[in-house]
C-alpha cells in the first residue's frame, strides 16, 4: 500500500475556494481504481492549512491518479491560493 500525505496553506481569503476545488477533487479521487481512502482536513492550530490523506492499493494506482489531468489542475490551483508552495509526501507501507 502507497501512503500520500500532502498540506498547503492558503491565503485566508482564499479558504473557501481551496477548500471547494479540494473537496471536489477528493470525491473524484475516491471514485479512481486503487483509491482506498481520500481526504482533506483542516489543521486545528493552523484553519488556514489543508492537510490530504490519501491510500491507495499499490505504485500503479497512485501513478495512474497522478496522470489524470484534473490531478495536477488541482496542484496548480492549489499553488495560486497558497502562501508557499503546496507539500507532498509518498509513504510505501509493507504488508
Amino acid at each position: 500500500m502507497i501512503i500520500v500525505t500532502g498540506s498547503v496553506v492558503v491565503r485566508p481569503e482564499s479558504l473557501d475556494e481551496a477548500v471547494a476545488l479540494s473537496l471536489e477533487h477528493v470525491r473524484r479521487s475516491r471514485a479512481e481504481p486503487g483509491c482506498l481512502r481520500h481526504s482533506v482536513h483542516r489543521d486545528v492550530e493552523d484553519p488556514n492549512r489543508l492537510v490530504f490523506l490519501e491510500y491507495w492499493a499499490d505504485r500503479a494506482a497512485l501513478d495512474a491518479h497522478f496522470a489524470v489531468p484534473a490531478s495536477g489542475e488541482l496542484v496548480q490551483a492549489l499553488a495560486g491560493l497558497a502562501t508557499t508552495p503546496p507539500e507532498m509526501d509518498i509513504h510505501l507501507v509493507a504488508d
